[in-house]
């Protein structure tokens, strides 16, 4: 049933000081040079600083002799995976650009972690494409997929880094424990993006692509989301696309646990992507292989269709310039999800749905999902380097929780941009990796308008001259909350970091 404009203005009314600026209590971040709402300077000192700013996140980032990842004092990091060093049980190197990442609890407190491989084009041409194992593979003639990663509870081996008070240190593992291990979930499918985990426990592989048999080297159509399950890899044999899901340049996906939604980012442009919503059909329930069984139109394919507080249609996401903003959502029906002849946000015309540029990652949390938009440039209405919204499944409302300013400094350490993959910390407020230009970090946002940083790549895979650093990945913690898993997407490392992990927000 559409949420009708006069629900959304009764709703707006009945909150008081309105769902379309709510408090600063609601609102996750704002960093250096955000487009900042009027709240978010009360309670701050003079200079603009809350008064207790001392105590926001965990320090300034140390600089790493080892030239890998810059930390806070105390804080340790270990290289799980690496593209050309390590290895897969069946022998291969770990592959090569690691991307959405899922930590899953597996058999005597290891952690299992699936791992995507966004690399597109054909195999023949990837220098590290996910080995093609026997019944895991899609398309044998894509290079892309997952592999699962088993860190056991006893680890301690690999690459070694560590913050202190004097600086970094930098060492190898002395191999006692239990090593890690590596083998393929899925193979055989194109440029694996951010995904998402379900709440049954299995992983959801995203492909960034619209390749279509016969294009680019492929012999299936791509564009699909595949089911991987990190318990039992017997479940993964005879990969099947989710086609009830569609067929687009997926980002990431996350499932609604009480009402079965599937909520899915598309990253595209000309013209800009959408968000979608996949309503199941009646009788299903989801688990474990169920995705599989679907139909390929089975459920309801809609992409959203936002306006604000006055009813007022709104065109693309980045008409909001004040974080507590709030539209309401309604849903439209996709008329060819496959897209077998126009692409699926093509078939919209102007004034039926919402847009937004590179919709990213997304996480399920507080009874909806926070979606990114990683930033908006000339094919948006207006320019931004980054935005959080937070969709509320049961009010159906978008809200505007973290709006990033143009950062007109990328080359400077300071200022972040380009968020895309996406954590809710168990220690409070959000974790974004960021895929900006220039410098990049993992960074915190907290509920008040605060930002910190919390690592930085000082891995240059470019020249002393034009230095170039890779987009940092597949942030998710442990599931006991002790480890955060990140990775570098080029050349390919995961990394495991550790340290005096302790709640963030008001009272920190």
């Amino acid at each position: 049933m559409p949420l009708s404009r006069r629900d959304f203005v009764q709703r707006s009314a009945i909150t008081g000081a309105g769902i379309a600026l709510i408090g600063a209590a609601d609102v996750l971040a704002t960093a250096p040079g955000a487009l900042a709402s009027d709240h978010e300077s009360r309670g701050k000192g003079h200079d603009g600083h809350h008064g207790h700013e001392k105590l926001l996140g965990y320090g300034p980032l140390v600089d790493d002799p080892a030239g890998l990842l810059a930390l806070p004092a105390g804080f340790s990091y270990r290289v799980v995976t690496r593209t050309g060093t390590t290895t897969l049980e069946s022998g291969e190197t770990t592959p090569s650009n690691h991307d959405g990442t899922a930590a899953f609890a597996g058999a005597r407190g290891a952690t299992l972690l699936v791992n995507n491989h966004e690399i597109g084009g054909p195999r023949t041409a990837a220098p590290y494409p996910v080995p093609h194992i026997e019944h895991l593979v899609y398309d044998p003639a894509a290079a892309g997929g997952c592999t699962v990663v088993e860190v056991p509870r006893h680890w301690d081996g690999g690459e070694k880094g560590h913050g202190d008070e004097r600086g970094r240190g930098h060492g190898h593992g002395n191999g006692h424990g239990e090593p890690v291990g590596e083998w393929v979930g899925i193979a055989g499918t194109s440029t694996n993006c951010a995904g998402g985990s379900t709440p049954w426990g299995t992983w959801l592989t995203c492909e960034e692509t619209e390749d279509k048999a016969g294009s680019n080297g492929m012999t299936k159509d791509h564009g699909y989301v595949f089911e991987v399950d990190p318990h039992d890899r017997g479940a993964n044999r005879g990969p099947r696309p989710v086609k009830a899901f569609g067929r687009y340049a997926h980002e990431a996906v996350v499932i609604d646990p009480k009402r079965g939604h599937a909520y899915l980012t598309e990253d595209a442009s000309g013209p800009n992507g959408l968000l979608y919503r996949w309503t199941p059909p009646k009788g299903f329930h989801h688990g474990r292989g169920r995705l599989r069984t679907l139909d390929d139109t089975a459920g309801v394919l809609q992409a959203f269709r936002c306006f604000d507080s006055g009813g007022r249609f709104v065109d693309d996401l980045s008409r909001a310039t004040r974080t507590g903003t709030v539209y309401g959502v309604d849903w439209v029906d996709v008329p060819d999800r496959d897209a077998r002849t126009t692409s699926v946000r093509k078939q919209f015309g102007a004034g039926e749905v919402t847009r937004a540029r590179k919709l990213e990652g997304m996480w399920w949390a507080d009874g909806g999902a926070y979606v990114v938009s990683s930033f908006a440039r000339d094919e948006s209405p207006v320019q931004h380097d980054g935005a959080v919204w937070f969709y509320d499944a049961a009010r159906r409302t978008l809200t505007l929780k973290v709006l990033l300013g143009v950062n007109t400094t990328p080359e400077q350490d300071g200022p972040f941009d380009g968020p895309d993959n996406i954590t809710v910390s168990p220690y409070g407020g959000l974790i974004l990796a960021e895929d900006g230009v220039g410098v990049q970090h993992l960074f915190g946002a907290l509920d008040d308008g605060r930002t910190y940083p919390l690592a930085r790549n000082e891995l240059n895979i470019g020249t002393e001259q034009e230095p170039e650093y890779s987009e940092f990945t597949g942030v998710t913690f442990s599931p006991d909350g002790d480890t955060l898993f990140a990775n570098i997407q080029t050349p390919g490392i995961m990394l495991a970091i550790t340290g005096p992990w302790r709640r963030q927000g008001r009272n920190c």
